[in-house]
């Protein structure tokens, strides 16, 4: 049987085309349409699906990527999660470095693709001991041993990602809006989404604003405002924000920036969840978060949209654990607290 227009060939045809949802709560704040991309609908689970698929196609056209070759990355975790599951489709195998401080649910979920997963120390980039650089000398070595069967994909630095961003995620905002969008906003992690998009939507329409909603404990709000790298304070968020300019990052059409407190997130993440019927995780809640604050700059009647990364299911024993936040001194809503009664 083959491809419809509704049933995809394979794994890879089934990511992205992912459905816009109305914030009702921060279009109502703000008097503004409050728009997402609900990306917790791709295979894996997250956006990272799309990085993963433009990162894979660009090194399978290069021919830097050959059947039964090992795919190897650092990464937080959903861009583990996203090569993982197109390796199993595509006949590869996966090995990833990530720190040991992410969460059980995705250390886990990255194991029950398959993958190898080696957990290194969190360190800062500068600190050889970095996943990243883990990730690099480890398919230096098994190419060194055998020429040609690994291939580091390098999420942060190779520029595919936000490539492939600019012809897929940006493009769909943009018809998802029939064009209507004023404004975009996410944090970042390695810089590919809100480049590529905004590079894409820029060429579109010239005035629509970008911004950076940007985890408290990165640097890269105070670089976009000030052009220094500074950070201050901290945030149980993952796998978003930087301590360097990736090559992803650098040249990104950003108009503004924000640096987001957890206080100031997290609310979003559990009004979603109990109002809105909307899982998501801690990086979504730092974009709705922008999305309010862009909404409020612009002001009534515009159009802003975000995009809900991934789910909070991912992040459970932090995002949805009265202990933990309570010991982090954060809000936790009544209903959280009854739900998981202290004993």
């Amino acid at each position: 049987m083959g491809a419809s227009p509704t049933i995809a060939a394979e794994l890879a045809a089934a990511i992205g085309t992912t459905p816009m949802v109305r914030l009702r709560e921060a279009s109502a704040l703000t008097g503004c349409d409050v728009l997402a991309k609900l990306e917790s609908a791709n295979p894996g689970g997250s956006i990272k699906d799309r990085t993963a698929l433009g990162l894979v196609l660009d090194a399978e056209r290069r021919g830097l990527l050959q059947r039964g070759g090992t795919i190897v990355e650092g990464t937080a975790g959903n861009t583990g999660i996203g090569l993982a599951l197109l390796a199993a489709s595509r006949g590869y195998r996966t090995i990833i470095t990530m720190p040991q401080t992410q969460s059980r649910e995705k250390i886990d979920a990255l194991r029950v693709t398959g993958a190898e997963v080696r957990l290194v120390p969190a360190v800062p980039y500068a600190n050889q001991d970095h996943y990243a650089h883990v990730a690099r000398r480890l398919a230096e070595a098994m190419n060194a041993a055998d020429p040609g069967s690994a291939w580091f994909a390098n999420q942060f630095d190779n520029t595919a990602n936000r490539d492939f961003h600019a012809r897929t995620t940006g493009v769909e905002i943009w018809e998802q809006t029939a064009g209507r969008v004023d404004g975009f906003v996410c944090a970042t992690g390695t810089g590919g989404t809100l480049a590529g998009v905004g590079q894409a939507l820029k060429q579109f329409k010239p005035g629509v604003c970008i911004a950076l909603a940007d985890p408290a404990g990165s640097a890269l709000a105070n670089y976009v405002t000030t052009g220094e790298l500074k950070a201050e304070g901290g945030s149980i968020t993952e796998g978003i924000g930087s301590s360097r300019i990736t090559a992803n990052f650098d040249g990104a059409p950003i108009d503004l920036a924000w640096s987001i407190h957890d206080s100031e997130s997290l609310p979003w993440v559990h009004a979603l969840m109990v109002r809105e019927g909307l899982n998501v995780g801690g990086s979504s809640g730092v974009n709705v978060a922008g999305a309010v604050r862009l909404a409020q700059q612009l002001g009534p009647g515009h159009t802003v949209v975000t995009v809900l990364a991934d789910a909070g299911t991912r992040y459970q024993s932090k995002l949805f654990n009265p202990a933990f936040l309570h010991a982090k001194g954060l809000p936790v809503p009544k209903w959280l607290e009854a739900a998981f009664p202290q004993e």
